[in-house]
């Protein structure tokens, strides 16, 4: 009695069906796929003379280096007069929020000095500027 063994064939596997299914799951997601388009109808805005630039909106930024110096719009503020400065600044926006950007190593004592002077000075709002770790 002879038994057969297992044949091997030379032929490669038939890859047609798996290329078959990958080129519609290529369609199905081409087709699902959500496209950015511009919906909105084409318009050209009027012109206002009292209009406000985008520019004129922003905070006032208060930078505090390692040291304690203070400086606004790139000039060196002594803390005695901070209050007064700020005020004449703000009274001359109509954006009062102010923007505090300070470094690492900033006692607590100048940022509270600043937020206080800030609030005195009639700002509408106070916000610390920080930066994400990162690889989040």
């Amino acid at each position: 009695m002879q038994f057969e063994g297992v044949r091997r064939s030379g032929q490669a596997p038939n890859l047609l069906p798996l290329i078959d299914i990958v080129f519609l799951l290529l369609i199905f997601f081409m087709l699902t796929a959500h496209f950015v388009r511009n919906e909105g109808l084409p318009i050209e805005l009027p012109e206002a003379a009292s209009a406000v630039s985008l520019e004129q909106k922003k905070p006032l930024e208060i930078v505090i280096s390692s040291s304690g110096q203070i400086t606004i719009s790139g000039e060196q503020i002594l803390s005695g007069v901070l209050v007064e400065k700020i005020t004449s600044l703000l009274s001359s926006r109509d954006e009062k929020r102010i923007v505090i950007r300070g470094d690492a190593d900033v006692s607590l004592g100048d940022s509270v000095k600043v937020i206080d002077a800030a609030r005195q000075a009639g700002a509408s709002g106070v916000d610390i500027v920080t930066e994400q770790p990162a690889g989040k």
